[in-house]
């Protein structure tokens, strides 16, 4: 065991930290150690100082990872705790996501003073959302609704829906729970009419492949089932896109030794979207998230990964 502190690098949202600290937890369990053994880095990333202006224009999912593995690049921290659904397909060389922790829920939730579910809003209310492929399914499931650039915080999103600046918004339930939050939730979106972002859900641990101290502390509290079904999630998502420019949803699911894939792609203004599933040995999981996301790209015609 490493004698000085285990620097653990994270942003600085509640959320992130949430989940910096149950990794913090779950490695103290582990190992027997407390909580001086561990620091935890907050670091600002580019992601965070950018509010105006969706994440699709000024550079994606890397904007909420660069600064944050530039430290672990340079030593400055051994471990990164991400969100999963946050990461780029490609990462920097010599970093690689070397645990997951289990994964929370993956579904979508609603929140609302004025209705029960997506399907009960008034015709054009104002819904918020950040995400593309959130933006895409609620106009696929509701074309008139109108949807809004809907940027910040878990608990900014929680008081501009509280101030009436929108009718509606749609979070992660994940993070609502790991919050204590689960009363905000007005209902939950099933994975059937509404896919999940690939990775929702699912802590992630980023590392230098070649700390072997750090590694071996890791795969204490390694969740192999997630990373499985990560694996094939991922591989969907380097097929088609692997950034935020495209509204892309992906949930890998096992039953025994099968795992289960389903994957949507649509344009932007919901107006046309495809799906592909396919089921195989848990052994295939990367080749089973590449079948389905080249299914999918024969499916596309010219422009439709960038909207044209």
């Amino acid at each position: 065991m490493q004698s000085n502190p285990l620097r653990i690098g994270t942003r600085g949202s509640a959320l992130a930290l949430a989940q910096a600290h149950e990794t913090r937890d779950r490695l103290m369990a582990a190992h027997g150690l407390s909580e001086s053994d561990f620091e935890i880095e907050v670091i600002k990333t580019s992601g965070d100082r950018i509010q105006d202006r969706p994440l699709s224009e000024v550079g994606g999912k890397g904007l909420f990872t660069k600064e944050i593995e530039e430290a672990l690049l340079d030593g400055r921290i051994d471990l990164a705790v991400h969100s999963s659904k946050d990461m780029p397909t490609v990462l920097p060389d010599g970093l690689a996501l070397t645990a997951f922790l289990p994964r929370e829920d993956v579904r979508d939730a609603f929140l609302s003073p004025k209705a029960g579910t997506l399907t009960d809003l008034p015709q054009g209310a104002v819904v918020g959302s950040s995400s593309l492929r959130r933006q895409a399914m609620i106009k696929k499931l509701r074309p008139d609704i109108e949807v809004v650039m809907y940027r910040g915080n878990l608990q900014t999103r929680l008081r501009k829906l509280a101030e009436g600046e929108v009718d509606a918004t749609l979070l992660a339930a994940a993070g609502l729970n790991r919050l204590g939050l689960e009363k905000e939730i007005t209902s939950l979106l099933s994975i059937e009419e509404f896919l999940p972002a690939v990775g929702q859900g699912a802590i992630c641990i980023e590392s230098r492949e070649n700390d072997d101290a750090t590694l071996k502390m890791l795969a204490a509290i390694h969740d192999q089932e997630t990373q499985i079904r990560l694996d094939a999630e991922r591989a969907f998502l380097a097929v088609l896109d692997g950034s935020c420019r495209t509204p892309i949803g992906g949930l890998a699911t096992l039953e025994g030794e099968t795992l289960h894939f389903k994957g949507i792609v649509l344009k932007p203004d919901g107006s046309e979207a495809h799906e592909a599933e396919q089921s195989g040995p848990v052994a295939e999981a990367i080749q089973i998230g590449k079948s389905v996301g080249e299914t999918l790209k024969s499916k596309m015609g010219p422009g439709f990964l960038t909207g044209q």
